[in-house]
Order: C-alpha cells, then sequence, then structure tokens
C-alpha cells in the first residue's frame, strides 16, 4: 500500500498543526507540466486583451471570496484581517494592472526597421512569450507574492502559462486559491493547463528539472533562492531564476534632518520602528539600518518605542529559529540592545522585537551586522561624520531599497546620500520608508546581488512582463508568417515604431 505525503498546516499564534492537502507524486508534476506545455502557445496567440479579461475575472473571484480566503490565510500566517483584507484587496488590483499593462503592448517592444541598400532588409523585432513559467511563492505575502500573486499574474499577462509550487507556509490556502483560478480560468475559456499547481519541497525540484519550463520566479530567503539557482543551472539547458531574496535595507538620516530637534527625532524614529515592525518585521523591504547623526536623540527614542510594542507571531517555526538565532548572532557580532518590545503572552511561534545599537566601524564586510535577519528587528548606528556614514552605506551588501531622510529641497548631504544609496540598491525613497511596494507603471523591485539574482528584472510594476519573454528578430519574413503583433494589419492592435524609412 502507497503512503500518501500530505503538507502540514501550521497555526503560529498556537503551534499546532493539521493535515494539510497532499503533495504531488512525480507522475502528478510531470502531469501538470505537460498541460502547461499544451496550453503555451495557446495562451500565447491569445490577444491580450482577453487575457486581460481572465486576470479580470480572477480579481473578481478573490473580491468574491474574500471573507473566507483572508480567515484561512490568517489560520495559516497570524498576520491578522486588517493586514490580510488588504493585501487581498491589492493583489485584485494587481491582477487587473498585469492585465492593463498586457493591453498596453510596450512590453512587446515592437519595432520594424527597414535598412537601405539595393535590396533592402527589413528587420522586424519583438519579445515573444517565453514558455511555460515556474512561481515559487512567498510565506509573508500569502495574496501578493503567493499563488495568484505578482508572478503568475504577469506571467500570464506576458502570454505564458503557469505551474505554482505551493508554499509549505500556507498550503491549505495556496490549494483554495489554485482552485479558484482554475476554476474561473476555465470558466471564461482559458486553455486547460494556463495554470496549474503542485506541492512538495521534491516537487518543487522536479517543476525545476522539467524540460519544458523555461524560466523560474522566486521569492524568498536567500538560501532557497540560491538553491534554486544552482539547480536550474545544473539543467542540460540553464533557465533564468528570477529570484527575490532581500538583504538588510539602509535609511540614512542626514544632519540637518535631525537638526530639528527632539521633534524631529521623534518623528523618525516613529517612522523607523512602524516600518520595520510591520507585519512582524518579515518583509523582505523593511528597513534593516538606521543610520543617523550622533546627539540625534534618534537611537533613543527607536528604544522608547520598540519597547511599546507587543509580541507578535512569525510565520513558520524556521523563521521563528532562525530570528533567534540571528538575534544572538547580532550580539555576538558586537550589537547591544537598545529596547525590546513588551510581553503579550507568548505562545506558539510568537517573538519579541528588537531594537539594537551598534557601532559605526563594526558594519564591515563579513560581519554578520551585514546579513538580513528576517524578523521585527533592526539596528541603529550613530555617526560622527557624514563621509563615516556614506563609507558604511558602500560597505553593506547592495539591497532592494534604501531611504534618505532629508531636510528638504536645499538639503547640503541629501544629493550625496541619494547618490551613494542607488549605488547599492534599486530603488531609493526620499523621506519616507521603503516598505511599501506600489504596483504601478514606474516601480522596480530588485537590486544588485545578492538581493536578486536578476538586477536587471522586476517582480513588481509593468516591467514585470519582461521576465517571461524573449527578443527575436524576423528577417526578410513575410507577413504570414509573422506574429499577430509585427503584421502590418496588427490585429491586436500593440504600439509598433518604424525606423529606417
Amino acid at each position: 500500500m502507497t503512503t500518501i505525503a500530505r503538507s502540514v498546516s501550521y497555526h503560529p499564534r498556537t503551534g499546532n498543526h493539521v493535515d494539510g492537502p497532499a503533495e504531488s507524486a512525480p507522475a502528478e508534476v510531470e502531469t501538470a507540466v505537460a498541460a502547461a506545455v499544451e496550453a503555451f502557445p495557446l495562451v500565447a496567440a491569445t490577444p491580450p486583451a482577453i487575457r486581460q479579461a481572465w486576470l479580470e475575472a480572477i480579481a473578481r473571484e478573490l473580491e468574491t471570496k474574500a471573507d473566507e480566503l483572508c480567515a484561512l490565510a490568517d489560520e495559516e500566517t497570524a498576520l491578522g484581517d486588517p493586514r490580510l483584507s488588504g493585501e487581498l484587496a491589492k493583489c485584485a488590483a494587481s491582477a487587473r494592472f498585469y492585465g492593463t499593462v498586457a493591453t498596453s503592448g510596450h512590453w512587446v517592444g515592437a519595432l520594424v526597421d527597414t535598412v537601405p541598400g539595393p535590396v533592402p532588409t527589413e528587420l522586424r523585432r519583438a519579445n515573444v512569450s517565453l514558455g511555460p513559467v515556474a512561481v515559487f511563492g512567498a510565506s509573508n505575502f500569502p495574496f501578493g507574492f503567493g499563488v495568484l500573486g505578482h508572478d503568475t499574474c504577469s506571467a500570464i499577462a506576458a502570454g505564458c502559462s503557469v505551474v505554482v509550487k505551493a508554499h509549505p507556509a500556507h498550503p491549505r490556502l495556496s490549494f483554495a486559491l489554485a482552485e479558484l483560478a482554475t476554476t474561473v480560468l476555465r470558466e471564461v475559456g482559458a486553455p486547460d493547463g494556463t495554470f496549474g499547481l503542485v506541492s512538495g519541497f521534491k516537487a518543487g525540484l522536479a517543476l525545476v528539472d522539467a524540460p519544458a519550463i523555461t524560466a523560474v520566479a522566486f521569492t524568498g530567503s536567500r538560501r532557497g533562492g540560491l538553491a534554486l539557482v544552482d539547480r536550474a543551472v545544473q539543467r542540460e539547458r540553464p533557465i533564468p531564476v528570477f529570484a527575490e531574496m532581500g538583504t538588510v535595507n539602509p535609511v540614512v538620516v542626514t544632519p540637518s534632518a535631525a537638526a530639528a530637534g527632539n521633534a524631529s527625532a521623534e518623528q523618525v524614529a516613529a517612522g523607523f520602528v512602524a516600518s520595520f515592525t510591520l507585519g512582524h518585521g518579515q518583509l523582505c523591504t523593511k528597513p534593516g539600518l538606521l543610520l543617523a547623526p550622533e546627539g540625534s536623540g534618534i537611537a533613543e527614542a527607536v528604544g522608547t518605542l520598540i519597547s511599546r510594542v507587543t509580541l507578535g507571531w512569525l510565520l513558520t517555526q524556521g523563521i521563528a529559529d532562525s530570528y533567534r538565532d540571528g538575534l544572538a548572532r547580532l550580539v555576538d557580532a558586537g550589537a547591544t540592545a537598545l529596547g525590546e518590545g513588551k510581553e503579550g503572552g507568548e505562545t506558539g511561534l510568537a517573538a519579541y522585537p528588537a531594537a539594537l545599537r551598534v557601532d559605526l566601524d563594526t558594519l564591515q564586510p563579513g560581519s554578520f551586522l551585514l546579513e538580513e535577519c528576517f524578523g521585527p528587528v533592526a539596528l541603529v548606528a550613530e555617526y560622527a561624520s557624514f563621509d563615516d556614514a556614506l563609507a558604511a552605506v558602500a560597505r553593506l551588501q547592495p539591497s532592494l531599497a534604501g531611504g534618505v531622510m532629508t531636510s528638504g529641497q536645499d538639503d547640503p548631504d541629501a544629493a550625496a546620500a541619494v547618490e551613494t544609496i542607488s549605488r547599492q540598491v534599486g530603488r531609493v525613497v526620499a523621506d519616507g520608508w521603503p516598505t511599501g511596494v506600489a504596483t504601478s507603471w514606474g516601480m522596480h523591485h530588485s537590486g544588485p546581488w545578492p538581493a536578486t539574482s536578476r538586477p536587471d528584472a522586476s517582480s513588481v510594476g509593468s516591467a514585470a512582463l519582461l521576465r517571461f519573454t524573449r527578443p527575436v528578430c524576423f528577417q526578410n519574413v513575410p507577413q504570414a508568417y509573422l506574429p499577430a503583433f509585427l503584421r502590418d494589419d496588427n490585429p491586436w492592435g500593440l504600439p509598433v515604431v518604424r525606423t529606417g524609412r
């Protein structure tokens, strides 16, 4: 008798667990990939306006079932209904956004170029859909970066079929979202195999190994992201892995920004604490390091404010263990306590938020102080010289985002801070905090290695579709054999740039 392996669904608030859905057998992974292979040419040949309608239908169904989905997500993540309800609403909005991007056609980059000569050469270039895509979602955003999050929706918008690997932090929600997507896509006439789901660690490896998979999108830990990158490179035909892994995101307070006195110090400290404890610190964009002038009072204000924050729950046992180990390693590396969150009844995967002080000189390559500690902890370093602060930023590992708190347009140090930080990150925030990521045309959610495996690619925003395309040039190819968006009649109505005439 064959024993069916099942996923485990944990309740972070209590530590209790129940059986989750069955993990996928090898044959089930093969079936899911085969279905995606069969669907892909049909999805790619579907006009973007119709793909937009598919994503709109998914968005509507998410909103219709919001209450039950959020309740299930809260059982598995303990993120709370206000946070989850807002995230689901944004997930639906992002599905609609990627549909809009699809119909805009800018991601196709269609260009017709006529090269003069005795026999003119006609070059027609465009980004074409890549193929079946594997998606590995995140633990900390069960909707926004989960089964129907940015990666899945942008891949479908770009004309690709998708196979998602269910996340072990919320397996029951993953299957509920997969059932929703499968039902909706069938009802609106999308090809079978446009979307699929597999579950289990071995199933995830098999998915990356499947020869028909053309790209992998991943959001999560560095360890997980690097493992997928290594796995994909070892294939007979390597494929790109778009891994968003995150590191320590710095925020620099300029001297003039801190010169306003205690009111300014309290304001900066309050924003910092609220940002790095949001979602109980389980966000890849949390500000992990604040650099403030000596004597500004900001460090002391952070210590006071963090002591008023109650404990919350971490998503998984692995994250909880890593957080506690990380706190100990930060102290061993030279950090000292500024303050710790107050008690709130420690149960399940509860963890206290903490703020730590570090000396600027200890922020050196190789120190654990430069490593991300995932959870509600952040560091504060004070500087005597602004040049020393910028030198410390340059020593950090590159990250997803960074910030500069300024005194306004006339701040004499702001330009230097922006320039220094921009060399290290994918997004620079002025007079704000990097935690929120807008799903918009201009957003770039990425960063230099090791924050991501591909700093040129964004996992959020209109550029997210480009990950799932590749450029092809058609030279002197007759009209009848061209993709629809490169023909002169242009039945999809996408924008085309014409040169050389």
